[in-house]
């Protein structure tokens, strides 16, 4: 197993003192998704809903930004995806927001004590343009995974007419992100000379 990464930073969250990050195992994922474009559905991106003459086709409200970013933060935490987690083949998730399993996938890697980083996603469509309303969708993201918003970024482009997505058959998207686990970032003198169930250990102890 790598050493980890050796570096200092400033706290983040108000409630937690973070100290020397020192031997922290980051883990990245990724994250892909793709709905057909069709006639009659909202286009919903980000949580966002934006006017177009299309919508995206899907069990769900099909947002397939919010899909990738759900992705990639579960495959850095080893969870799947949300295939697993959220199976179109019941109905609860019928016509749900993107949103709201956003923030189930959040209180999944609380769970397992991961810390989000950043999130980085693109998103490919050649219309409509996506500009106005791409503030809209960090401050949804940042708002339901209870991050700030420069800990997210999400950005459009197109594929220059090529592909399904430039002859408008479809929209897809992609994802980056980066997490920790959380008690390589705290020291809490409680956990000291305890054996936590197989916890690495807080970066307490390797101030001594």
């Amino acid at each position: 197993m790598s050493e980890g990464i050796r570096f200092f930073a400033a706290g983040r969250s108000k409630n937690t003192q973070i100290q020397k990050w020192e031997n922290i195992d980051m883990r990245v994922g990724m994250g892909y998704d793709v709905h057909k474009l069709v006639e009659g559905r909202d286009l919903i991106l980000g949580g966002v809903r934006i006017e177009h003459d299309k919508g995206l086709l899907g069990h769900s409200d099909a947002d397939v930004v919010v899909h990738a970013i759900m992705d990639a933060l579960l495959g850095a935490a080893a969870l799947r995806d949300i295939g697993r987690h959220f199976p179109d083949t019941d109905p609860q998730y019928k016509g749900i927001s993107s949103i709201t399993l956003l923030k189930h996938v959040g209180k999944l890697l609380e769970e397992k004590m991961y810390v989000i980083e950043n999130i980085d996603a693109t998103i490919i469509a050649q219309k409509p343009k996506l500009l106005p309303y791409i503030d809209e969708m960090i401050h949804n993201v940042a708002e339901a995974l209870q991050l700030s918003e420069d800990q997210v970024n999400i950005k459009a482009t197109t594929e220059e007419g090529l592909g399904f997505t430039g002859s408008q058959e479809g929209i897809s998207a992609h994802a980056v992100c980066s997490v920790s686990y959380a008690l390589d970032l705290m020291g809490d003198d409680r956990l000291q000379g305890q054996n936590c169930g197989g916890c690495r250990g807080c970066a307490a102890k390797t101030e001594q």
